[in-house]
């Protein structure tokens, strides 16, 4: 799986690729990053990358010509890669308020293929002509507006990296995540370690009580508890799909004060 990554920070993904457990993904090459700077594919003394919008208005936006060679570079090192082997088709993600909101699925699609060209815009934005030609696939973290494509793209290599065989310590601990099927798409439960008693509030009873099934379903509930009160979406979403037994309806009706 190779990312390649078109920022004009490239020094700003050295603490993600260097720190903490998801390094190990980076290391071992089960997540291959290279970085491009689109201000090396600029003309000029000073690389120029931007330039004032047509129209007029405030900002800045960035120029067509750097992106489109710095593009075809990326294409060409991946085709080297490749060799005799046919370069797996890979898309042009920009990160963009008018994109797709990320979620766990979409997460899931990119971790299960070859990887992708990130595409970190700044300023106002990327020439529209650029995008018309190049992009395939707009994403957004949420309805929000950050100054660059640098942060979106280290959330999407970081929850990429951490669903790779042997990243974490525990194999398939990522399956307990909040949004994965294995919790039918809910919201995790809460978690406790020592001491016992904290400040004068006790770990629940149920998780001290080494009954493993009595743990699963505290468990269970917490997770019902803890969507129908957050994110009442998800818990509606689990219902429409028949994930909801009979024993979490009979409990989410039994407890409407908890709701």
């Amino acid at each position: 799986m190779r990312f390649d990554i078109i920022t004009l920070f490239p020094e700003l993904f050295a603490p993600l690729l260097n720190s903490g457990v998801t390094r190990r993904a980076y290391a071992s090459g089960q997540v291959a990053v290279h970085l491009w700077n689109p201000r090396d594919y600029a003309d000029g003394n000073y690389r120029r990358v931007d330039d004032r919008p047509f129209g007029g208005g405030p900002g800045m936006v960035m120029l067509a010509e750097p992106l489109a060679r710095c593009l075809a570079a990326i294409r060409q090192a991946r085709s080297e890669e490749a060799g005799a082997a046919p370069e797996p088709a890979v898309p042009l993600v920009l990160f963009s308020p008018i994109g797709r909101r990320l979620d766990h699925a979409g997460v899931q699609s990119w971790a299960d293929g070859p990887g992708a060209i990130l595409l970190c815009g700044r300023y106002e934005g990327v020439d529209q002509r650029f995008i018309d030609r190049h992009v395939d696939v707009q994403i957004s973290l949420g309805d929000f507006v950050l100054s660059g494509g640098e942060i979106a793209a280290m959330a999407l290599l970081d929850a990429v990296a951490r669903l790779q065989p042997g990243v974490l310590h525990a194999a398939g601990s990522h399956q307990l995540d909040s949004f994965n099927p294995q919790l039918d798409g809910l919201l995790d439960c809460p978690h406790y370690t020592r001491p016992e008693v904290w400040q004068g509030q006790a770990v629940p009873a149920p998780l001290l009580s080494g009954h493993h099934a009595q743990i699963e379903r505290w468990r269970r509930e917490q997770r019902l508890l803890t969507s129908a009160s957050q994110r009442p979406d998800l818990l509606e979403a689990a219902r429409a799909r028949g994930q909801l037994t009979r024993d979490d309806e009979a409990w989410l009706k039994k407890n409407p004060h908890l709701l």
